[in-house]
């Protein structure tokens, strides 16, 4: 389970929203106003007089001092002590002092001109009323530009600013600047003689410094009605375009817009390090019944920290990061970052062929790699030096990354996602990351990425109760609840959360040039009762156990992605015997479902024989035979990955080197044997690093592969070279033979030449290419030398050539090679009207072709 962190700056006190709408104010208030505003013309106009006597020009300073003067004493005191508390205030990264207002926002130098004059009428027909007020102040206003801003009413057009702790705020509109009356507790009103509304900006003083900014509220919304449609019906296949933070310019103002998905939140104001953590001068608006929130804040741009400060049905307040932002801070801070991104791409070749083959007709071994302890300390930028040279050193078609997305806790591997559409900051920034995938590109190797969509973490500043009720999560406690991980499980039947979801997968693929997902914990979606005793789920509509919503939604990605990212290729991670993984969405299979329409699908049931087999002592191997063959009973059933994946090196289940019986050189020999039947099985291949050089310890994240293994001064460092160099061999031998890989989905493209010899612990298949070239893959899991054994082969090919040997002596093995071709002998054998002799080494794999 992922560790709680404390949210930042979340407000533990409940505001109870004030109820009613805009009204007069009592009696007897509206007569203490009079009397106010009286007392307060009074003494302007007394000002007036005394001013009149000094020369024109200093007109404009008198009255500026004057209004001034009126904001000083009880009021501006109080507003002076809520400004250096606001100061102290931080989110979960401690705020800088406010800088000095951008030169971009600094106003034009004008020539000073009379403030307009106040109508009498003005407290009433123009303050905020106390509705309004309460409604913002409490952080509940679902319309604050309804509000706030510039309004025409009878008489001119009316001004009302919200800025918390402000000294004073004045109106620059052209040539004209009008100082607004301070209405209290932050809000600033005044009426102008104005026809219409002008193009105006603020000036905002605070104590020790001023701010020219334009008026947040007086800027119509940002997402248009298509956007808001396609949002309400589950259908925005870009949804991160609408919502989260974007740096964007609004009839010519540069700013950022942001936008938030809360349908059950009262209120939902925006807090960062540009307002000191304090929201409650900028709420968003509600834009209907999208349950979308939205406003768009002037003069703030890439870099600024935020997040969303909602308050939730009960009245009480939470402060949570962006569901969609695209850059976060560096873990275990939690705030979102404004990110605009600037990458170039320069794998424009890449791109334009990766669809000219399906990944199951084509060459595919994977190397699986935890980003951040491949190489321990290094940046993105960093591993795009280093991870592309060596991946094709060693002839890997593709790497496939441990989920990348932001996390919390780093012991989880990435595995419990808060920031599903921000690569982890532990590594560098989101165009820090492109330019690692672009690299791999430019050399030639694909990336794969793991995703998870099936949970998430319960961190409070995360998606848990997001708007304080169930919204990202099931509403049903015990849906929700993930048995296993003590994480909560997506609602799969929520139109917005599956939007959330499928957009998630294509912005990966589009934004990041991602060639493919691997789709982790695919059957703890699929079934309600995963992990889950008698009592503790409930049957779906039709009283079976099938997530029917889950199903729908792995359809729905699986089918966006294809139409709209060719070449990307979905991967499933699914332990069970589920019809039709791979299958198309519109086909339907015997239990009635349509596929669920994967490109391909890990071999969890393959991975899980073979390694018990090899794990047993080979005078034991005989009793076990089926353990290796039982894989080809189904191996046509899906289109197959056989994983040997991170799951297999952890948690006390050794290192793949170590799981093999016997002394160090009969470990070795068994694990290179392993890797040759594995490259020449049916399916795909995927190695976890570490493998490749069989690291004797299990992996751990804290300190990555023990790459001094490979170290020359290190006095085994030949024997773990061998077997690198053995894969290195294996991969460019499959990738060279088509036969390895052409048909890997089709059951004319294997042959068994004797699939029974338990005795002798040994498997023989051939493989084929689509033009029926073969390729003959000989296993032999016994450590003795078996001279002259009889396979039989197939009479048209006249000779037989090594062209891969795992006892290879530069692999570390005894050197029982074949250098010269082998030929067929008229002596029939296994069912076939020839045979060849082959001395079989011991512990190893042989792969011989015609010559």
């Amino acid at each position: 389970m992922t560790p709680r962190t404390p949210s930042s700056g979340s407000d533990p006190k409940n505001t109870a929203e004030a109820a009613g709408h805009d009204r007069p104010a009592p009696a007897k208030k509206a007569a203490a106003k009079k009397a106010t505003a009286k007392k307060a013309a009074a003494k302007k106009t007394t000002a007036k007089k005394t001013t009149a006597k000094k020369a024109v020009a200093k007109k404009t300073a008198a009255k500026a001092t004057t209004a001034k003067a009126a904001a000083t004493g009880a009021a501006a005191r109080k507003t002076a002590k809520k400004a250096a508390t606001a100061a102290k205030k931080s989110s979960a990264t401690k705020a800088a002092p406010r800088p000095a207002a951008p030169e971009h926002l600094a106003p034009e130098p004008v020539a000073p001109a009379p403030a307009a004059a106040w109508r009498p009428e003005d407290p009433a027909l123009v303050a905020v009323g106390a509705g309004d007020r309460e409604r913002l102040l409490a952080g509940t206003h679902h319309d604050p530009h309804s509000v706030l801003g510039a309004h025409p009413v009878p008489g001119g057009v009316a001004f009302r600013v919200f800025r918390p702790y402000a000294l004073g705020v004045t109106v620059v509109a052209g040539e004209q600047r009008a100082g607004l009356r301070d209405d209290g507790e932050g809000f600033f009103s005044g009426l102008l003689p104005l026809p219409d509304v002008p193009a105006y900006r603020l000036e905002v003083e605070y104590a020790g410094t001023v701010q020219h900014a334009e008026d947040a509220y007086g800027f119509l919304p940002t997402l248009g009605e298509f956007d808001l449609h396609l949002i309400g019906e589950g259908r925005h296949e870009q949804l991160w375009q609408a919502l989260g933070a974007h740096p964007i310019t609004h009839k010519g103002v540069t700013g950022t817009r942001f936008a938030v998905w809360a349908p059950n939140a009262r209120g939902v104001r925006v807090a960062g390090g540009f307002n000191f953590w304090d929201g409650t001068g900028y709420p968003m608006r509600s834009l209907g019944a999208t349950g979308v929130w939205e406003l768009f804040v002037p003069g703030i741009g890439e870099g600024e920290l935020y997040k969303f400060e909602i308050t939730r049905p009960d009245g009480s307040r939470t402060l949570r990061a962006d569901p969609l932002a695209r850059r976060t801070e560096v873990p275990p801070a939690t705030s979102s970052i404004v990110h605009a991104s600037h990458h170039e791409w320069a794998d424009a070749e890449w791109m334009a062929h990766r669809a000219d083959t399906p990944a199951h007709e084509a060459p595919f071994s994977a190397y699986e790699l935890h980003l951040p302890s491949w190489r321990p300390g290094l940046t993105y930028r960093q591993l795009a030096e280093q991870l592309p040279a060596y991946v094709k050193d060693l002839g890997f078609t593709h790497v496939e990354l441990m989920p990348v997305a932001e996390h919390p806790f780093g012991g989880s591997w990435g595995y419990q996602v808060t920031g599903f559409y921000a690569p982890t900051a532990r590594l560098g920034t989101p165009d820090d990351f492109k330019f690692l995938v672009d690299a791999l590109h430019q050399a030639g190797i694909g990336v794969l990425m793991d995703w998870v969509p099936a949970h998430f973490p319960r961190d409070e500043w995360a998606l848990a109760e997001f708007d304080g009720r169930p919204l990202y999560e099931h509403a049903d406690p015990l849906r929700a609840a993930h048995p296993d991980w003590g994480t909560l499980e997506f609602d799969f039947g929520r139109r917005e959360v599956r939007n959330f979801l499928v957009a998630n997968a294509l912005y990966w693929c589009e934004e990041f040039h991602i060639d493919g997902l691997r789709v982790d914990a695919v059957a703890s979606m699929l079934y309600l009762d995963y992990s889950r005793e008698p009592g503790q789920w409930t049957p779906n509509e039709h009283g079976g156990r099938e997530n029917l919503d889950a199903v729908a939604f792995l359809q729905e990605m699986n089918a966006t992605v294809y139409r709209r990212v060719p070449g990307v290729v979905t991967v499933a991670e699914e332990s069970t015997a589920w019809d039709g993984v791979t299958r198309a969405t519109h086909h339907r299979g015997p239990s009635g479902f349509g596929g669920l329409g994967f490109g391909l699908k890990w071999n969890m049931g393959w991975m899980h024989d073979s390694l018990q087999y090899m794990s047993h002592d080979p005078v034991h191997r005989r009793f076990h035979h089926g353990e290796m063959t039982f894989s080809m009973v189904y191996a046509y059933s899906e289109n197959y990955v056989l994983p040997i994946s991170h799951d297999e090196v952890v948690h006390g289940k050794r290192s793949l080197v170590s799981k093999m019986p016997g002394d160090w050189w009969q470990q070795r020999a068994d694990l290179r044997a392993y890797l040759g039947f594995m490259w020449s099985h049916p399916g795909k291949q995927l190695l976890f690093m570490g493998q490749e050089f069989a690291q004797g310890a299990e992996w751990s994240e804290t300190r990555g592969p023990d790459w001094w293994l490979l170290d020359p001064n290190y006095g085994a460092a030949a024997d773990h070279r061998g077997v690198l160099d053995l894969v290195r061999d294996l991969n460019t031998v499959y990738r060279a033979t088509p036969a390895l890989w052409a048909r890997d989905v089709h059951p004319d493209g294997f042959q068994w030449i004797t699939g029974d010899a338990a005795d002798d612990n040994v498997f023989a298949f051939l493989r084929y290419d689509t033009d029926g070239t073969p390729l003959l893959a000989v296993s032999h899991f016994a450590p003795v030398v078996r001279p002259d054994y009889r396979l039989g082969v197939p009479d048209d090919v006249p000779a037989w050539l090594e062209v891969l040997n795992t006892d290879a002596a530069r692999y570390g093995g005894s050197g029982v090679v074949h250098p010269h071709p082998v030929k067929p002998e008229p002596q029939g054998r296994h069912g076939r009207p020839a045979s060849i002799r082959l001395t079989l080494p011991p512990l190893a794999t042989v792969w011989l072709r015609p010559a």
